[in-house]
């Protein structure tokens, strides 16, 4: 971290911006972050990986799967798991089952679609969806070959007021999965991903997402402390 960013090649990911729900203040931002990288010594191009886009797709099917077997049906803990069992937070996790209205409604819907999907898809879709990962993180591996770290928007939009308790179930949807565009991918493909402020919209932060090839983390902080020291990320404004 107390190396500057000179050399490091950035690479900003087109299909990371413009998504339906984003806000144009937020793109702006983050693509003046990016320009702001070389002025403490990286390079910054803009590169496509038309996957990206596919990678929340990806993401439902295996989150939606894996909640309900792992999380739900497995009392937190599942199968497999090669670490410590906490007997006693299994035991605890399990008592869902006399306490299910009182699961969220964006979790209730999660889990009428994973046992819609097992039912009558009997962990198809989730297969696939398993072996379309490997493509992904393909694509994602493909561009950092050439630069040692992407860059996108962390979110398509800044904090969004917490829905009503009344609100209806689209809304609290709609504010749960809006935020997940650009983020989703990488559960999938455990590319190792850092957030770091570089504006605000309206006095509420903006973050720009890093993201380095598997167990380079190094080189995130590195980028990411030389644009702290670099760029007074309070100063870039919208809105």
């Amino acid at each position: 971290m107390k190396r500057d960013a000179a050399g490091l090649r950035l690479a900003a990911v087109e299909e990371g911006f413009a998504h339906p729900q984003a806000l144009p203040q937020v793109d702006a931002i983050v693509r003046d972050a990016a320009q702001r990288f070389k002025g403490v010594g990286a390079t910054v191009d803009t590169v496509s990986i038309p996957m990206h886009r596919l990678g929340s797709a990806i993401w439902l099917l295996l989150t939606a799967e894996g909640a309900l077997m792992q999380m739900m049906l497995g009392n937190g803990f599942g199968f497999n798991w090669q670490g410590l069992y906490v007997t006693s937070m299994l035991d605890f996790h399990s008592a869902w089952r006399t306490r299910a209205d009182e699961l969220s409604d964006s979790l209730k819907n999660t889990m009428l679609l994973d046992h819609y999907m097992v039912t009558h898809y009997r962990g198809h879709y989730y297969a696939k969806a398993q072996n379309l990962v490997h493509r992904l993180r393909h694509a994602y591996d493909e561009v950092l070959a050439r630069y040692d770290l992407l860059l996108m928007p962390t979110l398509p939009i800044v904090a969004t007021p917490l829905p009503e308790a009344n609100a209806p179930v689209g809304q609290i949807l709609q504010r749960a999965f809006e935020m997940l565009a650009n983020t989703a991918q990488f559960d999938c493909t455990h590319h190792p991903a850092m957030s770091l402020p570089c504006g605000l919209v309206d006095g509420l932060p903006v973050g720009v997402m890093l993201v380095a090839k598997a167990f380079d983390e190094e080189t995130i902080y590195r980028a990411a402390a030389a644009f702290e020291k670099g760029v007074d990320w309070k100063s870039l404004k919208a809105g």
